[in-house]
């Protein structure tokens, strides 16, 4: 059991990291460079549908979960927070930071928003409330079907990518470097924000998770 301090801190760094997670999307989009793989399906989706990426993002999030039911996989708080939070601070980041000109302007945008979005990552998942909704259907595909995450995270996140760019996403340099940074910096951030198990817990974050192995692999 939880401690109510540690409860409450698991809470913050839960609630602190979806919305930093928004708000580092929100600096890619500005800067323009390129996004990464599942915002330029929303990017994409949000060209054709003219509604904004947040709303989209929340929708596409929503979706992904109802596959969860087959899948057998248990959403947790973290999981339907994910879902709304991100889309929510997205939008309201956008709404708020000026349109940024300039390549002097735009390449430290893309890099804040890639070393942000992974202390984001370690931020929420260190908390322990249970993976989003996509990385959640990559681990639920992975249990039923036997197939490597590796293999499962790269299909699905070419299939986003692919079609986003299909419909008008932003591919470019900070999709490449998304991809080859956010692992390592998300783990780095899980190491700094790891929340010390209370004694006799056994849900640990120091514990192997599939959270740590879809950023491993």
């Amino acid at each position: 059991m939880s401690t109510p301090s540690r409860l409450g801190r698991r809470l913050i760094q839960l609630y602190a990291g979806l919305t930093l997670y928004g708000v580092s999307s929100a600096l890619l989009v500005e800067a323009n460079l390129g996004l990464e793989p599942w915002n330029v399906l929303h990017e994409g989706l949000a060209k054709l549908t003219g509604l904004s990426i947040g709303t989209v993002l929340i929708i596409v999030g929503a979706a992904v979960l109802l596959l969860w039911i087959p899948l057998r996989q248990r959403p947790g708080l973290g999981t339907v927070s994910n879902v709304f939070v991100i889309g929510l601070a997205l939008d309201g980041t956008l709404a708020l930071v000026p349109d940024a000109h300039g390549l002097a302007a735009r390449i430290p945008l893309m890099v804040a928003g890639i070393v942000l979005n992974g202390a984001a990552t370690g931020l929420y998942i260190a908390a322990n409330f249970g993976p989003g909704p996509r990385d959640g259907l990559m681990t639920g595909l992975h249990q039923r079907s036997g197939r490597s995450i590796r293999l499962i995270r790269t299909a699905l996140e070419l299939v986003v990518v692919v079609t986003g760019f299909a419909l008008g996403g932003s591919i470019g340099v900070g999709t490449v470097l998304y991809a080859v940074c956010i692992g390592p910096l998300a783990q780095l951030f899980l190491r700094v924000f790891a929340v010390r198990a209370a004694p006799g817990d056994s849900s640990a974050v120091a514990e192997e998770s599939p959270e740590r192995v879809i950023l491993r692999q």
